[in-house]
């Protein structure tokens, strides 16, 4: 099963989450109440996600995101908040969080989500997406006025970005094009490097703000 750290400063929110993870066969591996405690408990239990709130009283989870980065830490992140805030989604992205969806979402949504960073993907709600996109269209060019030209994706990177697009794995979208999975790690790094991007989400981000994608 895929196990999960939850980090939440309320108790009542993590034993509703952990029951209905239990449901979806989520093992529910460790819980931390701010990211302090969250540090310890994510290093001890070694799990596949981290389900973290941002809004926590001391050490809340942009400044959990920015310690596990710092720590070097991989296990990837899924924010998972009631804050539906603009400037909140972006500081959270690029602290390192791999996906975001607000506290509405029903449990098919949530274990999808939980599913797909376990295998490499990357998820976001899709009714802040545009939202995302403006943002970024407001703020400066992330490659400079006078950045050369970037190389053009093969027909094959864009359809492997189409996919990541949509939060599939690696491993999905080997299966969906019939490729090995090290070869889809490869267009993968690929992608990123021609698009300078950091990680997969700023990959799409930039790819739908550039009309790249549609």
């Amino acid at each position: 099963m895929t196990r999960v750290v939850l980090v939440d400063d309320q108790t009542l929110v993590r034993q509703g989450i952990r029951s209905l993870l239990e449901i979806a066969e989520v093992d529910v591996v460790g819980e931390a109440d701010d990211g302090r405690a969250a540090l310890d408990v994510i290093a001890s239990a070694t799990p596949d996600v981290v389900l973290l709130d941002l809004r926590m009283p001391r050490y809340d989870g942009i400044w959990t995101l920015q310690r596990l980065r710092e720590l070097g830490v991989e296990t990837p992140v899924l924010v998972l908040t009631t804050f539906n805030d603009d400037a909140l989604v972006l500081d959270a992205l690029r602290a390192g969080a791999r996906g975001y969806l607000l506290k509405d979402v029903t449990l098919e949504q949530l274990t999808r989500a939980v599913r797909t960073l376990a295998d490499g993907g990357t998820l976001i709600a899709p009714s802040i997406t545009d939202r995302l996109l403006r943002a970024i269209r407001s703020g400066p060019s992330p490659s400079g006025a006078d950045a050369p030209p970037r190389q053009e994706l093969t027909e094959r990177e864009l359809e492997v970005l189409r996919l990541v697009a949509e939060g599939y794995s690696n491993r999905e979208i080997a299966g969906a094009l019939f490729l090995a999975e090290g070869t889809v790690k490869n267009h993968v790094s690929t992608i990123l490097l021609k698009l300078d991007a950091r990680d997969r989400t700023n990959a799409v981000l930039r790819a739908l703000h550039e009309g790249i994608l549609p």
